[in-house]
């Protein structure tokens, strides 16, 4: 099993309205990348303040499904659309699980 995990933190000016959408683009992404077979994203909770804004993960077979899931058009236009013009700074790593 690999994991997935994603970070990042906003642009200033980034509103809730922005956050809430990027959000209900993540929810569609299961549906349309059978590859995934597990995802949690959202942003951070607040409680300590050098954390990242948001985080994604996503759990998959094989590092062939990651890299399937990471070249699919939903998953690239959902970054190109709400993510890569309003994050300052993005950090991530892959890792085996098990």
């Amino acid at each position: 099993m690999i994991r997935h995990v994603v970070m990042f933190r906003w642009t200033e000016g980034v509103d809730d309205a922005h956050v809430a959408a990027t959000t209900a683009a993540f929810q569609l992404l299961p549906g349309l990348i059978p590859q995934i077979q597990s995802y949690a994203f959202g942003r951070d909770l607040g409680v300590a303040p050098a954390n990242f804004d948001y985080a994604v993960t996503g759990e998959f077979a094989s590092v062939e499904d990651f890299l399937a899931y990471r070249e699919h058009p939903d998953h690239k236009r959902l970054v190109q659309t709400f993510v890569a013009p309003y994050a300052s700074e993005r950090v991530a790593v892959q890792f085996t699980v098990g």
